[in-house]
C-alpha cells in the first residue's frame, strides 16, 4: 500500500479511488462483487488508506486481509454513499478513479466534487501491477504449465466429427483437470470460423481438412493463463502451411526482440514486419499482445501505440495472427516474461504444425 501512496503522490493525485476490481485485489487482497452499492478503497498520500463499504458488506470486509490491515468505514442503506465518500476526500484536486469503477459511482463522486479533476487510476495502477514479483511469476508459470498440458491432452483426442462447442467443453474440463480453479474462455474456431479471432464456439462439426484455432485460458490462484495454437484435422487446405509458417516466424521474431528497454511498439513492429513482408499485412488485424496477471488483458500492451519501455518482470502474450476470410485463420500465442537478458516463455506447448485426427 505504501507503494500505491507514493505513486499516487508522484502522479500528482490527491487520492486514488479503487472500486471492486483486480486493482483492489492487488492492493488489498479483497474481492467483493461489483454492485450498485458503493465499495471504494481510498488511498491518500501521507494518510492511512480507508475502505468504504456498505453496511451489509462489513462482515465480509472484516474477515478479509484488508479488514485486518486498515480502517474500514461503512454507509447504510438510505444514506448517500457519495457523501460518505466525500468525507474521506480533500475538497478539491485530481482524483484517480479505477478503470472498472461503475459510471454511476464515478458520477456520484463527481457530483460531490464538481470542481475536481477525475482521471484514470491506471496512470498509477498499471505501472505498479505490470511488473510481477516472484510469487506472481510462479502463479503465472503454473497457469501456463496447466494450459500446456491441457493442449497436449486435447491433441490426443479425435476432433473430426465433434462440434466446436463440444471441444470447448472438453477444453474446459482439461483445464480444470490440469490445475485450473476457473475456466475463463475457450475459443474453438474451425475452418472458415478461424478467420474470426474471437469466434464463439458453435454447432459447426469439425471436418477433415479443417484448420482449428484453439485459444483458451483460466485462473490458478487468481492468476491467468492464455494460450493459442492452430492445428489441422487431416490434410491441410491449400495455402495453409505457408500462412502457418509466416505466423510462426512472426511469433518467434517478436519473442527474440523482447528485452528490457525495448518498447511494446517495437516488439509489435517486428511481428508486423514479418507478416507484411510475406504479403499478409492486411490480414493481421489486431495488436501483437497484451499483458496478463490478475486479468487476462492488462498492461503492458504490445501494440503500435505503446512506447513504454519494457522492464524485467513484465508478462504478456505474443500472439500474431493471419485471418483469411471465408477460409481459415492461424494464431500462435505464448505468454512470456521479460528477464534481464531477454525473455522467457512461460508456455512450452509445441509450436510446430500438428496434424491430428
Amino acid at each position: 500500500m505504501v507503494l500505491a501512496q507514493e505513486a499516487t503522490e508522484a502522479e500528482g493525485l490527491s487520492a486514488l479511488l479503487v472500486a471492486p476490481s483486480a486493482d483492489l485485489v492487488w492492493l488489498a487482497g479483497y474481492e467483493p462483487p461489483p454492485l450498485e452499492r458503493l465499495t471504494c478503497l481510498v488511498v491518500r498520500p501521507g494518510r492511512d488508506p480507508v475502505l468504504l463499504v456498505p453496511e451489509l458488506e462489513r462482515p465480509r470486509a472484516a474477515d478479509s486481509p484488508v479488514g485486518k490491515r486498515m480502517e474500514t468505514t461503512v454507509w447504510r442503506d438510505g444514506e448517500d454513499p457519495y457523501e460518505a465518500l466525500a468525507r474521506l476526500l480533500p475538497g478539491e484536486g485530481r482524483f484517480g478513479a479505477s478503470d472498472q469503477m461503475w459510471a454511476v459511482h464515478l458520477l456520484g463522486a463527481q457530483r460531490m466534487r464538481p470542481h475536481a479533476e477525475f482521471v484514470p487510476a491506471s496512470a498509477v495502477m498499471a505501472r505498479l501491477r505490470s511488473v510481477k514479483d516472484p510469487s506472481e511469476l510462479e502463479l503465472l508459470s503454473r497457469a501456463a504449465r496447466g494450459a500446456d498440458e491441457a493442449f497436449r491432452k486435447l491433441v490426443d483426442t479425435r476432433l473430426e466429427g465433434l462440434r466446436e462447442e463440444e471441444v470447448a467443453v472438453l477444453l474446459g474440463s482439461l483445464l480444470r483437470e490440469t490445475g485450473h480453479e476457473e475456466v475463463s474462455f475457450t475459443v474453438v474456431a474451425s475452418g472458415p470460423n478461424g478467420a474470426s479471432p474471437h469466434h464463439e464456439p458453435g454447432g459447426r462439426a469439425i471436418r477433415a481438412g479443417d484448420p482449428v484455432v484453439l485459444d483458451f485460458g483460466g485462473r490458478v490462484g487468481r492468476y491467468c493463463s492464455d494460450i493459442s495454437r492452430t492445428v489441422c484435422v487431416g490434410h491441410a487446405p491449400k495455402g495453409f502451411e505457408e500462412v502457418y509458417d509466416v505466423v510462426r516466424e512472426a511469433q518467434e521474431e517478436a519473442f527474440r526482440a523482447v528485452r528490457p528497454g525495448v518498447t511494446g511498439r517495437e516488439v509489435d513492429a517486428v511481428a508486423r514486419e514479418v507478416i507484411e513482408r510475406a504479403g499478409y499485412g492486411e490480414r493481421f488485424i489486431h495488436r501483437t499482445g497484451h499483458g496478463i496477471g490478475l486479468e487476462a488483458h492488462e498492461s503492458p500492451y504490445i501494440s503500435p501505440e505503446n512506447e513504454e519501455p519494457l522492464r524485467a518482470g513484465m508478462c504478456f502474450s505474443i500472439e500474431p495472427g493471419i485471418y483469411m476470410e471465408g477460409r481459415f485463420g492461424v494464431r500462435i500465442e505464448d505468454i512470456v516474461a521479460v528477464i534481464e537478458t531477454g525473455a522467457n516463455r512461460l508456455n512450452r506447448a509445441d509450436r510446430d504444425l500438428l496434424t491430428i485426427a
